[in-house]
């Protein structure tokens, strides 16, 4: 059978950049992988908490972290940072991850990047189809609509997944919609994903989405 592998780390070291920076002794490692995971839940957590209703979407596409002795350089790249663009946000935002690292001697720093094409993002793409799909919308629609608007952000090809009880059926099944070309086995070829879960009443569905920017 066809054997899968992350895309993202398929390509490390060619168009892939990591989204961690820090060195750390042996001992030391697995802890610090876990602070890591808690700072990125914190983080989307408080952006969950204080979303506002209206708009499914988190917009966040990834977070950056780069750690040095006394300082941890946080960059979370956002969509639409309409929450966080206030100053006493992100300093709420600081407090709050300080307080879960419970870290003293070393001063947390926040900044925040606007991308261009939000919609050319897996992960905002994906958080797009979640909201659908809790809504009842028909997942074939969310699908194409998803497309749609990858197509006008200017990617060259898309391929979306959707696995899980779809529309509540019994039997779970894999669907899956590709448009343009998605060459995942070039490594020259610049391929983001992600991989999204969605609670919906019925079960958790997983979507799974690669875009193919551009080639190198």
């Amino acid at each position: 059978m066809g054997q899968k592998i992350n895309p993202l780390g398929f390509r490390l070291g060619t168009t892939q950049g990591h989204h961690s920076l820090w060195f750390a002794q042996p001992k030391n490692y697995s802890e610090d992988l876990q602070e890591d995971q808690k700072i990125r839940n914190c983080i989307k957590n408080y952006v969950q908490k204080n979303m506002n209703i209206s708009s499914s979407v988190e917009g966040i596409a990834y977070i950056e972290i780069q750690k040095r002795i006394d300082l941890i350089q946080i960059r979370i790249y956002m969509g639409f940072p309409k929450l966080l663009i206030e100053p006493q946000r992100i300093k709420e935002l600081q407090m709050n991850v300080q307080k879960q690292l419970n870290c003293v001697n070393r001063k947390v720093n926040i900044t925040i990047t606007r991308i261009a094409n939000p919609y050319g993002n897996p992960n905002i793409l994906a958080e797009f189809i979640a909201g659908q799909l809790k809504n009842r919308v028909s997942f074939r629609k969310a699908m194409k609509k998803a497309i749609e608007l990858t197509e006008q952000a200017g990617t060259k090809g898309i391929q979306v997944q959707i696995a899980g009880r779809i529309d509540g059926k019994e039997i779970a099944r894999v669907e899956w919609i590709r448009e343009g070309r998605v060459p995942l086995q070039t490594i020259r070829a610049k391929i983001d994903y992600c991989s999204y879960t969605v609670g919906t009443i019925y079960g958790v569905l997983g979507i799974k989405i690669w875009i193919f920017v551009d080639e190198e």
